[in-house]
């Protein structure tokens, strides 16, 4: 796993969001900054309890130029149920081949209860408008990522 890097050139991507809509990173960093957020499945406790945050939190977000747009590899139709059930607010963006996780560098050998398999580790980026990773997110407790946003925000806006 080679994790990008503050510094780092984002990948440009474009992939479907809960409602089967097309998004790509460009079109998002015309207006604003993107925290990008990778996490490993939806409706499961740790992922909805970061989700719910963010989407209390948007507004919080918003005076601060930025918005957050989650990626798994969960297909469309999940994340739509997930999107509805938590009553999340923002987009929830489907990579199902893993690609866009792949050129971030988040795919990984992961381990859990004593068996090892493939997938995305739970780490963000902050990308600038001018498409270039400001910051990474990799120590946080799922309850607390916002807040670990929010105060890296606040701090360096």
């Amino acid at each position: 796993m080679n994790t990008l890097q503050a510094g780092d050139n984002a990948p440009m991507f474009t992939l479907e969001d809960q409602n089967g809509e097309s998004v790509s990173l460009e079109a998002l960093l015309k207006n604003q900054q993107v925290l990008v957020y990778f996490y490993p499945k939806a409706l499961t406790p740790g992922c909805t309890v970061q989700a719910e945050q963010l989407r209390d939190h948007k507004a919080e977000l918003a005076k601060l130029n930025t918005v957050a747009v989650g990626i798994s590899p969960d297909p469309v139709k999940k994340l739509k149920n997930f999107e509805t059930k938590k009553e999340l607010n923002f987009q929830l963006l489907s990579d199902e081949d893993h690609k866009v996780a792949d050129d971030f560098g988040v795919w990984g050998l992961k381990k859990f209860m004593g068996k090892e398999y493939d997938g995305i580790h739970r780490i963000s980026f902050l990308i600038s408008q001018d498409g270039k990773v400001k910051h990474v997110f990799n120590k946080f407790k799922t309850k607390d990522h916002h807040q670990v946003v929010i105060d890296y925000l606040t701090e360096n806006n």
